[in-house]
């Protein structure tokens, strides 16, 4: 049942009247500020307890990422089964009390019980974000559905630049007690804002009951027998390829390309945070009239051209500037796919569409991250920002054929229907 008129109109008044979408923003307002200083804090406190021991800092990467793998395809799953607002709203209350069990453990214990928030925080929002997908699904009209994915993308930029600036003051002004006890209640204050929503029973029940098994095996014949999000994965993956090639090289840029001191990187990294806070905003303005699979395309393209520049460049000024841009245009990708998801999948696949589709993305980017450490010893970094450009060029290759979206998505849907019967 929608809570917006199908021909409201396409505006941030309308998006802001629409009482799901306040209390999904509000609530990842909250959320954002929980898992900031939750990545800062811990891992300053643990660079600080090992003398930065770099087994014990990858494990914080692995305590955030491992769960992606293990247990997105299971958490969509069950945000398929489960109602979405109380499989969030628990969720929420469990991170926060797991994180005031580690606040004990802390004052009473070994630290090393830090590394359990990290993971039980990680693992719960498996769950957690494709229940609030389908609350969009559900809720929102389709109009304002690529607005509010915008209005989504910008508040995670922001935080790309505040986060790291509120986790590490909070740490180093207040100690990781403190720390820990902001996260704690930052994922409170989220479950009492999704306390708001619409009760669940204005949602339709699924009639006929199915096994966890038949359900997993139903959500990887949809998405097989939908072009669409098949080519949306494959572009998915090409994308995670291309920028888990680069991110972890970015440093190099500054200081063998330019030669110049390693701690210029912070600069590097504004300018994209700062490009990315301007681009959420002027999405706003082109999500009303762009189409989802036209901005995710744009997005590519521009930052296909940026790595191509930055790996030519010489001059801090020109990487900066195509730094910058990439910035600007990557809430783009992020809109386009997350609204293509949801304009793609019907309401009661949303859930293991999401547990499909993220991990490949996600997969793609720690592959490519893994080895570009052993790729930059063989071959230079102009190279391998090449070789990220035409991973991203394949990328647009293939989802083309989405640009004539508007014309066969209903006929696709019926031939997704039909299959998934």
């Amino acid at each position: 049942m929608m809570t917006v008129d199908s021909t409201s109109k396409v505006s941030i008044g309308a998006l802001f009247r629409n009482r799901v979408i306040r209390t999904i923003l509000l609530s990842v307002l909250f959320l954002q500020i929980g898992i900031w200083v939750r990545n800062y804090a811990i891992l300053l406190y643990v660079m600080e307890r090992t003398n930065g021991d770099p087994v014990a800092v990858s494990l914080i990467s692995v305590a955030e990422f491992a769960p992606v793998f293990l247990f997105s395809f299971i958490g969509g799953t069950f945000a398929d089964r489960w109602r979405p607002k109380r499989t969030m709203v628990w969720c929420d209350l469990l991170s926060s009390v797991s994180i005031f069990v580690v606040l004990l453990t802390l004052v009473f214990g070994s630290w090393k019980a830090i590394f359990f928030a990290t993971l039980v925080s990680s693992v719960l929002s498996q769950f957690s974000q494709p229940s609030g997908m389908k609350l969009f699904k559900l809720h929102v009209s389709e109009q304002l559905i690529q607005l509010g994915m915008s209005m989504y993308q910008t508040i995670f930029a922001t935080f790309m630049i505040l986060g790291p600036i509120i986790g590490t003051f909070i740490y180093q002004r207040y100690g990781i007690n403190a720390a820990v006890g902001v996260m704690g209640v930052a994922f409170l204050l989220s479950a009492a804002v999704l306390l708001l929503l619409p009760p669940d029973h204005d949602i339709e029940q699924q009639e006929e009951k199915t096994t966890l098994w038949q359900e997993m095996k139903a959500g990887f014949q949809y998405v097989l027998g939908n072009r669409s999000l098949t080519l949306l994965g494959g572009s998915f993956a090409a994308a995670g390829l291309a920028f888990g090639l680069t991110q972890p090289l970015l440093v190099f840029l500054i200081t063998e390309r330019l030669g110049l001191p390693k701690e210029l990187l912070q600069w590097l990294m504004a300018a994209s945070g700062i490009g990315m806070i301007l681009g959420g905003g002027l999405a706003l303005g082109v999500a009303k009239k762009a189409a989802p699979q036209k901005l995710l395309v744009l997005g590519l393209t521009v930052s296909a051209c940026g790595f191509l520049v930055m790996g030519l460049s010489a001059q801090l000024w020109v990487t900066l500037i195509a730094q910058f841009i990439c910035g600007i245009f990557m809430p783009c990708i992020h809109i386009g796919i997350s609204t293509m998801i949801l304009q793609n999948t019907e309401a009661a696949f949303v859930g293991r569409v999401n547990g499909i589709l993220n991990p490949i993305f996600t997969g793609a980017l720690v592959i490519t991250m893994s080895i570009a450490g052993w790729l930059k010893e063989s071959f230079s970094l102009l190279a391998i920002f090449e070789a990220a450009a035409i991973l991203l060029a394949a990328g647009i290759f293939v989802i083309l054929p989405l640009l004539k979206l508007p014309a066969i998505q209903q006929e696709q849907r019926e031939e997704t229907q039909e299959m998934v019967s």
